[in-house]
């Protein structure tokens, strides 16, 4: 495996760079995260970046254990008045290493993931690292949905990564890209329509 926090790095000065030009309108606008704003996402972000496991360990005492109380406080802490500090949070925070107790591979899901939800409605087109979407589309497929994964979307079907060679799992085919795999394992339906084959309606069945 290459460097994660290189990717991760890079990942994280793209987006900031994206957003450098986004008027302060649009970043109320509904991310592709369910519930979320723009502005929202880029928050969650910044706290993500500032997560150790004793900070992460406090503020679930605080939160009774609630995962959503926890990141709804998270992005409450860290999303000031204006975007444009918003940003200046995120890209403080662009070099940092520090993360969950989680394998490295779940900082790119969090970085390609959020970077595609926060791109998508302001129809902003960015390139990510093949290896960076591939390793989340990996760790997703082994993660259960309960803990962020995606890996009961996709039980008993064969994803076929068409840009990266991979084929994993047996069943009925979903077909595509790795992005749009990435995303739509990850709860995004809205990244569905690049997909194709039988298995695919079964896989947006299960939510």
């Amino acid at each position: 495996m290459s460097d994660v926090w290189g990717l991760v790095h890079r990942e994280r000065e793209a987006l900031v760079a994206d957003l450098e030009t986004v008027e302060t309108p649009r970043w109320d606008e509904p991310s592709l995260c369910p519930g979320w704003s723009v502005h929202d996402v880029v928050a969650h972000l910044v706290d993500n970046a500032r997560t150790t496991t004793p900070r992460l360990l406090l503020a679930m005492v605080r939160a009774g254990f609630d995962f959503d109380r926890q990141n709804a406080r998270g992005v409450a802490r860290e999303r000031c008045t204006s975007p444009g500090e918003t940003l200046e949070r995120l890209r403080a925070v662009m070099g940092r290493t520090s993360s969950p107790p989680a394998p490295r591979a779940s900082r790119l899901v969090e970085e390609v993931v959020h970077g595609e939800d926060v791109r998508s409605p302001l129809g902003i087109r960015h390139v990510y690292a093949q290896e960076a979407v591939v390793l989340a589309l990996r760790y997703q497929l082994r993660t259960p949905v309960g803990l962020g994964g995606g890996k009961d979307r996709v039980e008993g079907l064969s994803l076929r990564v068409t840009d990266a060679g991979v084929v994993v799992g047996d069943g009925p085919v979903v077909e595509g890209r790795a992005l749009p795999l990435l995303m739509t394992v990850s709860g995004r339906r809205a990244c569905a329509h690049d997909l194709r084959g039988p298995g695919v309606d079964r896989m947006l069945s299960r939510g």
